[in-house]
């Protein structure tokens, strides 16, 4: 079966009446974990960025409190998959804003980590791929916002 693009879609959902778009949104949400999480985001959370903010902020710190450090290779793995949830996070957002933040919290989990990624090169050439990644996105931010996480950057790079 040959999926419809986007368009198809936006004009068959014009002719649904509110109980069809219910049926639908619920339907949709017990197909996969990332609907459900997105419908979530977009009901209860959407309202307070804030919060939705500081909340993926703790489960990143307990993530990163998780992480088997006896092996650097399990350390990739474990950094690689909270940077993936992170990820997945910042697209239920679509906020420049959320995105810039949420990474420097990563970049300063990842620097803070003991042993050191200094020591692994994978480590580090991931950390550094991050920060070009928030200096771009600074640079569609208002001037206020983008010197505010510039000085966060500058921090994380010293």
């Amino acid at each position: 079966m040959k999926a419809a693009t986007v368009k198809e879609i936006k004009t068959e959902l014009n002719y649904l009446s509110q109980d069809e778009l219910i049926e639908l949104v619920l339907r949709l949400s017990k197909f996969k974990k990332e609907n459900k999480e997105l419908l979530t985001y977009r009901l209860f959370e959407e309202s307070d960025e804030e919060a939705y903010i500081n909340a993926i902020k703790k489960e990143v710190s307990e993530l990163f409190t998780t992480i088997n450090t006896t092996k650097f290779f399990y350390i990739k793995k474990s950094v690689r998959k909270i940077l993936r949830i992170v990820k997945t996070y910042i697209r239920y957002s679509k906020k420049k804003e959320t995105e810039v933040e949420l990474l420097l919290f990563f970049c300063s989990e990842l620097l803070n980590m003991r042993p050191s990624i200094k020591r692994n090169s994978t480590l580090q050439n991931l950390y550094n791929r991050q920060i070009v990644s928030i200096e771009k996105i600074l640079l569609t931010l208002h001037e206020d916002l983008q010197y505010d996480y510039s000085v966060e950057i500058q921090r994380l790079k010293n």
